[in-house]
């Protein structure tokens, strides 16, 4: 059998709760005391339980991370960023994903109980009020990517100059009918935000907003998927007339859009020009025009963010914004490169 405390505590002559101070570390034991319960517990050839420490030390050594959809370009990014950062530190990582966006408040109240983990990653979760309440309950250090709220650490992109910046190059290239995918309803923030942008930028330069040239992907079971940009193009394309180029609010539904494009006969960016947003993985090699967001920044500086929150629980809440960056490709027929 191995030994325990107990038998620490005879061989050094002291307390089982002096031994417990020594093998957690704390500091209020005298050195020579401290110094025999050590060589108490190497003479016996103690191994301490990790867990046991973490529960004596209220600390799990894990972060956990609630993300809406795993087989998603932009999430696998924003993780790899995560455990880019994680591997030098000694945090486990937990990952919470729900099925449906209806099921986003219970995993993220699993994430948030208490002896869980240390501290919560949260993506691209708007903060309603149930979602609140349990963050609030939990009292767990909590940093959000992709999305803001006042009282928490947030990283996120300008969505709104995003929009503004891909109409803009679109017109500055000549298109003069621009169409604009965007999510179903209810719209995300970061969705709604593209469309204002697109719409901002259209209204500078005299080009009246037409309902005509918005088409809604679907929602279900998340926003910004390839089938939701699959059936809108092909509902802007139907149109008399069609778009001359579009800008859709996602990578994803961008490569939707190309689909429908090929299905349809109607070539890219010879008869309609495409712009997407999220630079993941896969657009360079469809050569997707863009708006880059540093998804690997974003998991890389959460961790720092939320290891530091767990070290100093009070310290002032600060929010991180990112300026997406234009990325020119094959879809908007103009020359290749970055701006």
């Amino acid at each position: 059998m191995p030994p325990t405390i107990y038998d620490i505590a005879d061989h050094a002559d002291v307390s089982t709760a002096t031994v417990s101070r020594v093998l957690n570390d704390e500091s209020k034991v005298a050195p020579d005391t401290r110094d025999r319960v050590m060589k108490a517990a190497q003479s016996l050839g103690y191994q301490p339980h990790a867990s046991a420490q973490n529960l004596a030390r209220n600390r799990t050594d894990t972060i956990a991370v609630v993300v809406p959809l795993l087989a998603n370009y932009f999430y696998m990014g924003v993780l790899r960023g995560i455990q880019n950062a994680l591997a030098p530190k000694s945090y486990d990582l937990l990952v919470h994903a729900p099925s449906h966006p209806d099921a986003v408040e219970e995993q993220v109240r699993r994430a948030a109980q208490r002896g869980r983990s240390d501290g919560v990653l949260l993506l691209s979760a708007p903060l309603r009020e149930d979602i609140a309440n349990s963050l609030d309950e939990s009292s767990q250090p909590v940093v959000l990517v992709d999305t803001r709220h006042p009282d928490y650490e947030s990283i996120y992109v300008d969505n709104r100059r995003g929009g503004y910046k891909a109409t803009c190059h679109l017109l500055e290239a000549g298109y003069q009918r621009i169409g604009h995918i965007t999510s179903g309803t209810p719209e995300p923030d970061p969705a709604a935000e593209r469309r204002r942008g697109y719409e901002e930028a259209l209204e500078e330069v005299g080009h009246p907003r037409a309902s005509s040239l918005i088409a809604r992907g679907s929602q279900e079971p998340f926003a910004f998927a390839k089938d939701g940009g699959y059936t809108a193009m092909k509902r802007l394309l139907q149109r008399d007339p069609p778009p001359d180029a579009v800008f859709a609010a996602s990578d994803m539904q961008a490569i939707g859009a190309l689909q429908a494009a090929s299905e349809l006969g109607v070539r890219v960016p010879e008869e309609v020009a495409l712009l997407g947003f999220d630079d993941i993985n896969v657009s360079a090699h469809v050569g997707l025009s863009t708006l880059r967001q540093p998804l690997r920044d974003y998991g890389e500086l959460a961790v720092d963010k939320l290891t530091a929150r767990i070290q100093e629980p009070d310290r002032p809440v600060s929010s991180t914004v990112f300026n997406p960056e234009l990325v020119v490709r094959d879809t908007c027929g103009t020359q290749t490169g970055e701006t």
